[in-house]
């Protein structure tokens, strides 16, 4: 990453070759962990070592997952006791670093069909992330 006039250049490689594209802004989607305080009152069923809601939480744990292996997911793995409660997004990832923002679009499509009473669309899960070169650049792990 090299600052240039009117952006920023960013470098890396794409399916083996060099690859450098010029942008105005980088958005930093890495998240916080999750300050669940205000949901003390409501039955939250989170794994208590991922911080992930319980289904969810063996299919992102960091010790056996990388950004590529996350197998897709949605409202099946979101749920929880309460009724129609689900967090989503880099929340939902609880202390697992591997969360990507087109995982939290599938998600949010999902939870958004369930809501909608469309219980086939909310567990068709589409999503497909390629195995490698999702996480890695030259520098490094994103998800790291």
């Amino acid at each position: 990453m090299r600052l240039c006039d009117d952006g920023v250049r960013v470098s890396g490689r794409r399916a083996g070759e060099a690859f450098a594209l010029e942008v105005d802004v980088i958005v930093n989607a890495t998240g916080f962990r999750p300050d669940l305080t205000m949901l003390r009152e409501i039955r939250v069923g989170l794994d208590e070592i991922v911080e992930a809601p319980r289904a969810l939480a063996p299919l992102i744990d960091p010790n056996l997952h990388s950004c590529g292996s996350v197998p897709p997911h949605g409202v099946a793995e979101l749920t929880h006791p309460e009724p129609d409660f689900f967090l989503a997004g880099m929340k939902s990832y609880g202390r697992a670093p591997t969360f990507l923002l087109l995982t939290g679009y599938e998600q949010v499509r999902s939870i958004a069909a369930e809501l909608a009473g469309d219980r086939v669309a909310a567990r068709q899960v589409d999503l497909v992330l390629p195995e490698t070169g999702v996480c890695t650049t030259d520098a490094g792990s994103c998800c790291v």
